[in-house]
């Protein structure tokens, strides 16, 4: 009789560690699934900004950027020299907009380091940044 006993309590032993091992992969599964059916959806942003490439050559830099979105977008390049004595510039910014074109252009005394270009997607009904 003392044999069944012990077997029954490895057995119940036995669940209770695989049922502590599953729980929270089954609260988990439950939770997305819970989450999916009763939030809704995040509206997803409307496509903005340019769309920019840049060239260099030797010293001086060109950038080009072409707004295709109906939003207008606040456009600056940025260079780093490559030498420590060489000052790094800031382009003024330019406002591309809707369809349009705008070529940017800056240099450096001796070799660039890298160029990155900024942009500052603008709402074109208030008129201020989004």
């Amino acid at each position: 009789m003392r044999s069944i006993r012990r077997r029954t309590w490895a057995q119940l032993a036995a669940f209770m560690v695989g049922a502590a091992l599953l729980a929270p992969i089954g609260i988990s599964v439950a939770g997305r699934a819970g989450a999916g059916a009763s939030a809704p959806a995040a509206p997803s942003p409307d496509p903005a900004g340019s769309e920019c490439r840049t060239s260099v050559r030797g010293s001086r830099v060109v950038a080009y950027c072409h707004n295709p979105y109906p939003s207008t977008d606040r456009v600056q390049l940025h260079t780093e020299c490559r030498r420590w004595w060489d000052i790094d510039a800031d382009a003024t910014p330019v406002d591309v907009g809707p369809g349009r074109t705008v070529r940017l252009d800056d240099r450096c005394w001796k070799e660039v380091g890298s160029v990155w270009i900024t942009h500052r997607v603008q709402d074109t009904l208030q008129g201020r940044p989004a």
